[in-house]
């Protein structure tokens, strides 16, 4: 999808499957907490008033709507988290297999430290000479 759209654009926008047929009306859209790229959508999708998290990634601008290429059944299906609330780690990796996506790069961790800091750290010393 663009990177340069902004997100709440995207509220009040149809969405639609990869079948170009109506899934709901985008509710919400989820920022990326480490990078503040929209990453997920809400979406009402009208059965029992549900909104259907989807990924932004893949999807794309069509027509003034959300096309998200997954089936109906699929995106129906998606974990229900309810809206209005931060999603967790744990509920975006679940989403993220829902949708037989890649999982995301870790963050970088750290420099690694030098071989002499590891040692230190776990508890290595210098093996002493018998004359010592």
């Amino acid at each position: 999808m663009e990177t340069d759209i902004d997100p709440r654009s995207l509220i009040g926008r149809k969405a639609f499957d990869r079948d170009g047929r109506k899934i709901g009306t985008v509710d919400e859209v989820y920022l990326d907490d480490a990078t503040g790229v929209p990453e997920w959508a809400a979406v009402r999708t009208g059965i029992f008033s549900r909104d259907a998290f989807v990924p932004l990634a893949p999807s794309t601008l069509l027509d003034g709507g959300l096309r998200v290429p997954f089936g109906r059944a699929l995106i129906r299906d998606a974990p229900d988290f309810g809206v209005g609330r931060h999603l967790s780690p744990e509920q975006e990796l679940e989403l993220y297999r829902h949708y037989g996506l890649p999982l995301p790069a870790p963050e970088p961790a750290d420099p690694p430290a030098s071989l002499s800091d590891r040692d230190a750290e776990r508890g290595f010393g210098r093996i002493a000479d018998q004359d010592d």
